[in-house]
Order: structure tokens, then C-alpha cells, then sequence
């Protein structure tokens, strides 16, 4: 058997920066290291150490620390070589390196791919990390890490380890099948089957990690000049959207993804909602941002309601803009009055929006569900749902398979190439 090829990568932020870590992973790991620092130290213990390429040129004075494999991030023999963060430095390191026979640059989530193929994490736990690194807000950062530390992948664990128990009911009811008492398999056979069933169904209807990314779509709507674009400029905190007493002035779909209290948020400004007459380029440019204002509509969260009160969409938020105004019209039942001009009443919408948010987004810290892995869940829970209407010993055993192999393949037991190469191809190199 061939040994995979011994990889190399600066695992650090790009230089320049005060300190430059390039990893080393694989067979050939502790050679590497011993040919650029001219001994291999004692493991698991940072040491100090000057590195010379194969001319015995000196390239820098470093850390270099030593891990023996098995147990190590990769599972392989792993080195790390501690630089000073230049350019020039880490550009001659990587030479040294990938002049060492049999050693070569790793390619992007090589790493991390290693890891998942010697058993050191499965799936789950990496889709959590690569989503701990593209993390941008601190729920979307929480959510991650819970799953890159095995919350979710040790809760299907439990889920398997009771689809196993229940697998051994059936098949020792199908052992005594032959026996007296086979009249009493139709009742037994598909008992315990319904809280686990259950469970699955409650964590199918969390909410999606998707939600963390995308944010949770804010929509302003209303007639023209009812204050939206500067409303909006406020929620975002830019000049993202030009505002002008000229009715019409938004004519097209503006969106902008803000954190608000560490909540995402995709915030979009649309067109005033008014009937356009035909007869004019311009009138009909206006329709089409008007026709895709009714589609933000339809897309949206939460819809913030500028118009006159009563008349926006069903569940909008009613707002009272443009409380600066010596024309404004308050509203009877508007949840916010505010002046996006003054300010006030801005930070208390933005803070319910928040509330709002936070609700409708995974706990903060509790492990959530991507698309793939839903799908998994999903293939689970049908499986379960299948086995509880089956009498047929031998069925509801077929059924539980499923449900087993829905889980062998949710963290990663059971899986295909392409599908790796599309996960561990988002990372970057040196992850």
C-alpha cells in the first residue's frame, strides 16, 4: 500500500504578520522537520531551532514542535514550524520544504480531509469547522463550534445506538417466531419505535444553520416617500440607498447583510408600492422594481410596513416613520414610531428585531442542522414513521436498516468522493 504523500501549508493568517505557523503532515512529517531543523525534538515540547535549507543556508530562527502520530489533528505524524511572519521568510521556508523528497503543498481542506479519513472527526464534526471558519457573526460562531465539538454527531450516535437496541427486539422476536407464543409478534413488533420517531420529528422542525449565513430577511415596504430608503440607510448604518423626496427614486431591490447584537440580518429596501400607468420608459422601469418589491414581499421574515396603516401585508410590522415631520400621521397600532432622521426609535426596533430573530435562528451553542444533514434526518424519521405501520417482522427490521444507514451517512460513515471533494474543497489551504 502506497502511503499518502507528506503535505505542507502555511496554516496561519497570510504574511506579513508577527508570526507565521506552517504545518506538516504525514509519514514523512518528522523528516521534514529534521532536515530543515537538524534534529527532531523532543515531542509534544516546543523547542527553539535554527532552520537551514538542503545548502545549509540559514533561513530563520524558529519553534518547532514535534507530534508523534497516531494521536494527533490529522491522525498522522504532524510538525509545526513557528516563523517570523514575513514574506521573504515563509517564502523560503515552503521552498525549503517542498524540496524535501516526497513532500509537497497541501491543497485546500487537505488537513481537515486527513482528519476525517483516519477517524479523528467524522462529517458532521467537520462541516461544523468549515463553518467555524467562515462564522461571521456570534450566533452563526456558536452554532458551529457546538457542532465542529461533536454535539450533533454524539446525538446521532445516541439515535443509532437506539435504532441498534431496537433492531435486536426484532430480530429476537424473528428467532422465536417458530415458537408458541408468534401470535403476540404483531403487537410487539414495532413497540418503543414511536418516542424516538418523535424526537427526530422535533429536530427536523428546528431551525436550519442555513438561517445563520443567509441572516434573517428584513423587508421594507410602503408607498413612495414613506420614508424606506432612510430607514434603511439607519438599519444599516450606510449610505447604501439614495434618498430623495422624487417619488419613485428607489427603483430596484437593495440589500444589505448587517449583524445586529451579534444577530445576521439581510436587510432590502424596495421600490414604493403604487399603481404605475403605462406610457413612459421610465414608468415601466418603475413597474419592474415595483413587481419585484411584491416578490421581496413574498420572500421576506419580517415585512416593516411604512404604508398607511392596515394595508400592508398580512403580519407586517406596522412603523410610524417619519416622526420628524410637521405632516407625520401616527398610527394606532403601529408597533414602532420612529424617525430614521433623529434617531429616535431605531435602536428599540433594532433590538426587537433582534429578539424576533433570535427566536426564529438556532439557541445559541445548540447544535443545528445544514441541508445535507437534514436530508439525512429526514430519510431517518421516514424510515421510523415506515416502521410503525409495518407487522411484518421482517419489514420493520428492512425499515430500521434504513434508518441506520440514514444515520452512517449523515456523520459520515457512509459516503462518496464527490460529495468530500465538494465539502473539504470550501476550506482553505492549510485547514
Amino acid at each position: 500500500m502506497t502511503l499518502a504523500p507528506t503535505i505542507f501549508a502555511l496554516s496561519s493568517g497570510a504574511p506579513p504578520a508577527g508570526i507565521g505557523v506552517i504545518r506538516i503532515s504525514g509519514a514523512g512529517a518528522g523528516a521534514a522537520l529534521a532536515a530543515l531543523a537538524g534534529r527532531l525534538p523532543e515531542p509534544r515540547r516546543a523547542s527553539l531551532a535554527r532552520l537551514r535549507d538542503a545548502e545549509g543556508a540559514l533561513l530563520d530562527e524558529a519553534l518547532v514542535l514535534w507530534f508523534p502520530g497516531p494521536n494527533t489533528a490529522t491522525g498522522e505524524d504532524l510538525a509545526e514550524l513557528h516563523c517570523h511572519g514575513g514574506r521573504a521568510v515563509i517564502a523560503a521556508v515552503e521552498a525549503a520544504l517542498a524540496a524535501v523528497p516526497d513532500t509537497r503543498r497541501a491543497e485546500p481542506g487537505e488537513f481537515t480531509r486527513r482528519a476525517f479519513a483516519n477517524g479523528r472527526i467524522d462529517l458532521a464534526e467537520a462541516e461544523g469547522l468549515g463553518d467555524l471558519l467562515s462564522a461571521e457573526t456570534e450566533l452563526q460562531r456558536a452554532a458551529a463550534l457546538a457542532n465542529a465539538g461533536g454535539a450533533l454527531s454524539r446525538q446521532v450516535e445516541r439515535w443509532r445506538d437506539e435504532v441498534l437496541r431496537l433492531s435486536a427486539e426484532v430480530e429476537a422476536a424473528l428467532d422465536f417466531s417458530d415458537e408458541e407464543d408468534a401470535a403476540d409478534l404483531e403487537k410487539c413488533s414495532t413497540w418503543n419505535i414511536l418516542p424516538l420517531a418523535s424526537e427526530l420529528v422535533e429536530w427536523l422542525a428546528r431551525p436550519r444553520s442555513e438561517r445563520l449565513g443567509e441572516g434573517v430577511r428584513i423587508v421594507l415596504a410602503g408607498p413612495p416617500n414613506a420614508g424606506k430608503s432612510t430607514l434603511f440607510n439607519a438599519l444599516v448604518e450606510s449610505e447604501a440607498a439614495i434618498t430623495s423626496p422624487i417619488a419613485g427614486t428607489t427603483r430596484d431591490v437593495i440589500e444589505r447583510s448587517v449583524a445586529i447584537a451579534g444577530v445576521p440580518f439581510t436587510f432590502v429596501d424596495t421600490a414604493g408600492l403604487r399603481e404605475v400607468e403605462d406610457g413612459s420608459s421610465g414608468d415601466q422601469i418603475e413597474a419592474i422594481g415595483i413587481d419585484r418589491a411584491k416578490t421581496e414581499l413574498a420572500r421576506a421574515d419580517v415585512v416593516l410596513w411604512l404604508g398607511p396603516e392596515g394595508e400592508g401585508p398580512a403580519d407586517a410590522w406596522e412603523i410610524a416613520a417619519q416622526a420628524d415631520r410637521a405632516d407625520f400621521a401616527p398610527k394606532q397600532a403601529a408597533r414602532f414610531t420612529l424617525s430614521a432622521v433623529t434617531g429616535v426609535g431605531v435602536a428599540e426596533l433594532k433590538h426587537a428585531l433582534a429578539d424576533a430573530a433570535r427566536a426564529a435562528l438556532p439557541k445559541p451553542g445548540e447544535a443545528a442542522l445544514n441541508a445535507r444533514q437534514h436530508a439525512r434526518l429526514c430519510e431517518a424519521a421516514e424510515a421510523l414513521e415506515a416502521a410503525q405501520a409495518l407487522r411484518d417482522p421482517l419489514l420493520v427490521a428492512e425499515e430500521l436498516r434504513r434508518a441506520r444507514l440514514a444515520f452512517d451517512r449523515l456523520i459520515g460513515r457512509a459516503t462518496t468522493e464527490d460529495m468530500l471533494d465538494a465539502l473539504f474543497g470550501r476550506f482553505c489551504i492549510g485547514k
